[in-house]
C-alpha cells in the first residue's frame, strides 16, 4: 500500500521542480507523491483525501506570485487538517513567512526568524532516536535557518550548526490526534538528495505515516 502524500511546494526562493527531484527515489516505495504548487488550490476538501501533507513552500502562491496564499481567515486549515488524525510534514521553507499566522506557529511549534546568507551547515542527528536511524552526520551548503522553537512538548532529533551558532533543526510534536514532524535543512537539490537527508526524509515520513 502506498501513502498518498500532499507535496505543497514552489516559492519565489524554492523551485517546485527543486522538491519534485529531491523526493524521487523515495516516490518508489512507501509513498505515492502528488504536487501542488499553487497555493490558492489547496483547500480543506482538496487536503481531506491525504493522510499526509508535506509544505515545502514559503507563504506566498507560487514562484511567480509572492502574494501569501495562506492568511489570517484562512490559517486554521492545517491546525483542523492535524486535529482530525492526520500528519503534516514541514520542511524548510514551510517555515517562512508564515510568522503572522498565531494557529500556524502553535502547529508547527515555533516560527522563522532569519537565516545568514548561504554557509557551510553541519547537521547533527541525536544518536539513538527513532527518527535518526541511519543517518550520519554530514555537513552542506544551505540555508541556515534560526528559528523560535517555544512548544514545549517540541521532541527535538536534529540540531544544525553553523559560524553563525546551534540550531534545533528537526522536531516533532502531536495535535490533537494527528502528527508534525519540522525539518528546516533543504535550501538545495544538494541538501535534497544527500543519503543522510533522504534518510530523515523516509524517517520522517514513515513516522508522520505512522508506520513506525
Amino acid at each position: 500500500m502506498s501513502f498518498r502524500t500532499l507535496v505543497l511546494c514552489d516559492d519565489a526562493w524554492h523551485p517546485g521542480e527543486m522538491v519534485r527531484h529531491g523526493l524521487d527515489e523515495l516516490g518508489a516505495g512507501d509513498f505515492a507523491f502528488e504536487f501542488l504548487e499553487d497555493g490558492k488550490a489547496c483547500s480543506p476538501a482538496h487536503l481531506a483525501g491525504f493522510p499526509v501533507v508535506m509544505l515545502a513552500k514559503a507563504n506566498m502562491v507560487s514562484s511567480g506570485d509572492k502574494h501569501p496564499w495562506l492568511t489570517l481567515e484562512s490559517q486554521s486549515v492545517f491546525q483542523d487538517y492535524v486535529r482530525r488524525g492526520n500528519s503534516l510534514m514541514v520542511i524548510h521553507s514551510g517555515v517562512s513567512r508564515y510568522d503572522g499566522l498565531p494557529l500556524v506557529n502553535h502547529l508547527v511549534g515555533g516560527a522563522f526568524l532569519r537565516h545568514p546568507p548561504l554557509c557551510l551547515v553541519n547537521i547533527e542527528p541525536k544518536p539513538g532516536h527513532a527518527l535518526t536511524a541511519g543517518v550520519s552526520p554530514f555537513a552542506m551548503l544551505d540555508e541556515h535557518y534560526f528559528v523560535l522553537l517555544d512548544a514545549v512538548d517540541a521532541d527535538v532529533f536534529l540540531h544544525s550548526r553553523s559560524e553563525h551558532g546551534l540550531q534545533p533543526a528537526g522536531w516533532t510534536r502531536q495535535e490533537g490526534d494527528g502528527r508534525v514532524c519540522v525539518l528546516t535543512p533543504g535550501h538545495n537539490v544538494e541538501v535534497w538528495r544527500h543519503p543522510s537527508f533522504q534518510a530523515l526524509l523516509l524517517n520522517s515520513l514513515r513516522w508522520a505515516a505512522k508506520l513506525n
